[in-house]
């Protein structure tokens, strides 16, 4: 990690600069890709398997078969622990549930508000380096929740043409059963177009590398929504004296271990914060089992000292998609924070327990987007719907607001509307 003490504020957006390529050269490795799935549906997809992992796929669904010989595949301990994962993502996510709202503006004029569960979702969910169960969970719980009609599955498939039993165990656990072996740009493309054996969905959700986000963001061109532009993982912690160097090194490996691409950056109040993470991050990289990728992620990484005023601001400008709070007491400082994914208060609240288990949503904005945009939960199944009522006696009282406003702005129909309706209770 390379290691700045009080820098300068305007040489913050350098410092903090993310690792990733240039978008404009992954939209053109990308397009190509797009635009065969949309042209040639299957074909691509088989192509584009058998050129990216390695593995030809002559169906790809996942049969009920593959679904029960996952069930066997995966052992107890685990199923027990995704069960319980999923108990509090759903009671977290079904909190977020909201009633009808109807609100009388002025006497006779109602107007009221639904959610309404989006029809068709895609859910991706990476398997390349790590295989991400748990998103199934993250995206599969809330859709079903929020009434989906629709949810469909892509990942991609391992060399024998198949996919990870944990996705396939926790994907039947929550009632999806359309999986499909398809990963990378084409299946979001698969989303996107729909081929012979993938409907197309009306909205992406899930994240993935830099050639899954670029092609998230081209299928909106194509009239998709996405969930947000969720690239390369990354985390920031803030350190203080009280914070325990060895937990504050594991949060900064666990981060690290994603990817190449990943991010970490430490934010401290000493240098000597920061001595003692990093002699912690040493000892403990040498028993990673992905430690290449670890040590890779921490080349792109910085630790900063600033004293707590200039740290919040930091923070703040750099929009971590997960930040963790390592102080004794997180919430004078949590309640400054404009700009995050999600925050993990205290010495005992790992950025791992967000991953899987605590309840809340691990898909969150990376790369800087916290700024506009949250993470997943309930309302990004939905869409909320407005309605509006009148009476007769209602009409009265708002018919020559509307009048005069329309007339206004030289909206004669608009205004007829109403003047219509209006003589003709008045000739009742």
């Amino acid at each position: 990690m390379r290691v700045f003490v009080n820098p300068d504020k305007a040489t913050w957006p350098d410092l903090l600069k993310r690792p990733t390529m240039d978008l404009e050269e992954i939209e053109q490795r990308v397009r190509p890709v797009i635009e065969k799935v949309k042209l040639e549906g299957d074909a691509a997809l088989k192509q584009f398997t058998q050129e990216f992992d390695g593995v030809a796929i002559d169906e790809f669904q996942v049969s009920e078969a593959e679904f029960t010989e996952a069930e066997t595949l995966v052992e107890a301990d685990l199923k027990t622990a995704i069960l319980t994962a999923k108990s509090n993502i759903e009671a977290f996510h079904k909190a977020q549930k909201q009633e009808e709202l109807v609100v009388e503006t002025m006497p006779g004029v109602k107007c009221y508000r639904r959610s309404v569960g989006i029809e068709k979702v895609g859910l991706y969910i990476p398997g390349g380096t790590a295989p991400l169960f748990s998103t199934v969970l993250m995206l599969a719980v809330p859709a079903k929740l929020a009434g989906c009609q629709e949810v469909v599955l892509c990942s991609p498939p391992n060399k024998e043409g198949k996919i990870h039993p944990a996705i396939l165990y926790t994907a039947k656990a929550v009632g999806v059963t359309k999986v499909f072996k398809v990963g990378g740009a084409q299946a979001v493309a698969a989303f996107t177009f729909g081929t012979e054996s993938i409907p197309q969905v009306n909205k992406i959700f899930g994240p993935g590398n830099q050639y899954v986000t670029a092609a998230k963001q081209l299928a909106t061109r194509f009239g998709l929504a996405i969930d947000m532009p969720a690239g390369p993982s990354e985390v920031a912690v803030y350190a203080n004296a009280s914070a325990n160097p060895s937990f504050v090194a594991a949060d900064l490996l666990s981060q690290a271990e994603h990817g190449v691409d990943s991010q970490v950056v430490l934010v401290a109040s000493s240098e000597e914060v920061v001595k003692n993470v990093q002699a912690e991050i040493e000892s403990q990289l040498k028993a990673l089992p992905r430690a290449e990728f670890a040590a890779k992620a921490l080349a792109n990484s910085v630790a900063v000292v600033l004293g707590e005023i200039e740290a919040i601001a930091l923070l703040n400008e750099y929009g971590a998609e997960h930040l963790i709070l390592s102080v004794d007491e997180p919430w004078n400082i949590a309640n400054q924070i404009i700009n995050a994914g999600s925050v993990f208060l205290g010495h005992l609240t790992p950025e791992s327990a967000g991953d899987y288990a605590s309840g809340t949503n691990h898909t969150l904005p990376t790369n800087g987007y916290a700024k506009m945009y949250s993470g997943v939960s309930l309302d990004s199944f939905v869409k909320k719907i407005t309605y509006q009522e009148i009476t007769p006696e209602g009409l009265k009282v708002l018919g020559p607001v509307v009048e005069k406003m329309a007339a206004a702005e030289q909206l004669e129909a608009h205004k007829n509307a109403v003047t219509l309706r209006l003589k003709s209770l008045n000739n009742v």
